[in-house]
């Protein structure tokens, strides 16, 4: 987090970081640490919650693929946000927040009770088909409703790219209680998932009331993964590999995955954010479009390992 505090478009030293923590800002130098405490404390925050999320997410569905959109959370996000622009001339953070944090719970309760139609109720691969087809459905719907509004597809164009740029700490503020409500359901929910890594049968046996706990854990992650979104707009990736490499260093006890991915998350995300702040000078790539690049090799790699091991 000092790496993201100090290296920029403008490089700081130690002195300058000291004085901007004590509400200095009389030069460039601590005006722009000043831009960056939020914002490195903010890819902190989003790149834990959603490593958090893709983990619920895996252990909800047991499909090892899983993140945060398999629900729909982020194209639920896209679409409700889409719409506030393009009929309600939506702008500001706040609001902007609470539409997508709406479009959200809206997809991820669509999802769930499609999935559950039918005999055996909510399955994992029920699940899992049910939020690919409203995905789709709702990035083509996204498209129709801002292909005819061009000015309309800029502005949703830069919250679309996914990005931290521009945080502060009334955002920060606004978004907190809700996202540390979200982050201590997943944690709570911890022993369940390992119950539910099982299989339905084995965890109802044991006591678990499987449908309850699935709710219980996907609102969890449905809320921070849609206020990660509404602050950020939509980032993948983190809640996908992350997830897999905190396996690699802990196991599969949730109860100690959780917590090691919201670390690990956030230090991907902050360390993201300050690549492509260092190496695009004196520019800056945006987070949204970086992980991608840092993560496909790194997600090929998983696939493989996992396919290997399979055989």
């Amino acid at each position: 987090m000092a790496a993201s505090v100090a290296f920029g478009v403008r490089d700081v030293d130690f002195g300058d970081i000291v004085r901007a923590l004590g509400g200095s800002s009389a030069t460039a130098s601590e005006a722009a640490v000043s831009v960056r405490i939020p914002r490195t404390v903010l890819a902190a925050l989003i790149g834990g919650g959603l490593a958090v999320s893709g983990v619920t997410m895996q252990a909800v569905t047991r499909n090892p693929l899983a993140d945060p959109g398999i629900f729909g959370v982020l194209a639920g996000a896209a679409f409700f946000v889409s719409c506030g622009i393009a009929f309600f001339d939506l702008s500001g953070q706040l609001p902007t927040i609470v539409v997508a944090i709406t479009g959200s719970a809206v997809a991820a309760v669509f999802v769930y009770s499609v999935g559950s139609i039918g005999y055996g109720g909510a399955t994992p691969l029920k699940l899992a088909l049910a939020g690919a087809a409203t995905t789709a459905a709702l990035s083509a719907m996204v498209s129709a409703v801002l292909l005819p509004r061009s000015d309309v597809m800029d502005q949703f164009r830069f919250w679309q790219i996914g990005s931290v740029g521009g945080a502060n700490w009334t955002d920060i503020a606004i978004a907190m209680p809700v996202f540390v409500v979200g982050v201590f359901i997943c944690l709570g929910c911890a022993t369940q998932m390992n119950s539910l890594a099982l299989g339905d049968d084995i965890a109802a046996a044991l006591g678990l009331h499987v449908v309850r706990a699935r709710l219980l854990a996907s609102l969890g992650a449905v809320i921070v993964c849609g206020v990660a979104t509404a602050l950020a707009g939509p980032i993948g990736f983190v809640g996908l590999i992350v997830p897999h490499l905190c396996r690699l260093l802990v196991g599969t006890d949730h109860r100690w995955l959780l917590p090691y991915s919201a670390l690990c998350g956030a230090v991907l995300l902050v360390l993201a954010d300050t690549l492509g702040r260092v190496i695009a000078k004196p520019s800056e790539i945006s987070v949204g479009i970086l992980l991608p690049l840092m993560g496909a090799p790194l997600f090929i790699w998983i696939v493989r390992r996992y396919k290997m091991q399979g055989s």
